[in-house]
């Protein structure tokens, strides 16, 4: 007789969407785009400065990653004449948290 060491498997709550769960963990899928986030998130309300400030990458790099974050939904961006404001989506990161929890 042979004992494991593993329980019974859980399934994941029904009402998890499986795409969208994948859908985001590819966007944090990246140390760039981690960074990025995280420094939006401790910056607050809108970050109206050079992400290009943030890491060390091309421009054109860092408008790639932003768009990746954009199109998840965790990020959002609003431009004025001379200006973009960035700022972190407070609900999309919160249902981010709750479907990996209910993993």
């Amino acid at each position: 007789m042979t004992s494991s060491c593993c329980g019974p498997s859980a399934t994941p709550p029904a009402d998890i969407d499986i795409d969208d769960l994948a859908a985001l963990c590819k966007a944090i899928g990246h140390p760039a785009r981690l960074q990025l986030l995280r420094h939006l998130i401790r910056h607050g309300d809108c970050y109206f400065g050079s992400l290009a400030d943030v890491l060390p990458l091309a421009p054109s790099t860092i408008s790639k990653h932003v768009s990746i974050l954009k199109d998840a939904g965790l990020i959002e961006g609003s431009s004025d004449v001379q200006r973009v404001c960035y700022c972190v989506r407070p609900a999309r990161l919160a249902q981010l948290k709750a479907m990996v929890g209910a993993l």
